[in-house]
């Protein structure tokens, strides 16, 4: 860990869902980015969750995240072993699964997928604190 990233690796289990999100709480409470909080957690569940999902990915590989401080936000990453790249689709509305890229698309400012170095792939997302300037979607 630096004073501006934190990583950390994790099992496939669902139960390190949890304890991801409290680093990452503890993380944006030390960088003063609180405002972020509830929508930086919202995205970190559904790219962990996706990873351990389906990631396919021999027994024992860890999934990684990296949580990097910006000057205005943060960056989440989450790293596994598989060179399946996930593939957004609308959910079905009757569906109970299906949404998490839909909705990281939704509440990230910016997403995106990026090739690591060695097997596997990096989902990533940022979430940046709102604008001070008080600017709507139509703002200059």
């Amino acid at each position: 860990m630096t004073p501006d990233q934190v990583v950390r690796r994790w099992s496939r289990h669902p139960r390190q869902v949890g304890r991801a999100r409290a680093e990452l709480r503890t993380a944006l409470a030390g960088w003063a980015l609180v405002p972020v909080t509830d929508t930086a957690l919202l995205v970190l569940s559904e790219l962990l969750t996706n990873a351990g999902r389906h990631a396919r990915v021999s027994p024992g590989r860890e999934i990684e995240t990296r949580f990097v401080r910006l000057p205005d936000g943060v960056r989440i990453e989450v790293h596994d072993a598989s060179s399946v790249r996930p593939v957004g689709r609308e959910p079905a509305l009757e569906a109970d699964d299906g949404r998490g890229l839909f909705l990281v698309d939704a509440l990230a400012d910016r997403w995106g997928i990026a090739d690591r170095n060695g097997p596997g792939k990096a989902v990533w997302a940022e979430c940046r604190l709102p604008s001070q300037t008080g600017g709507g979607p139509d703002a200059a």
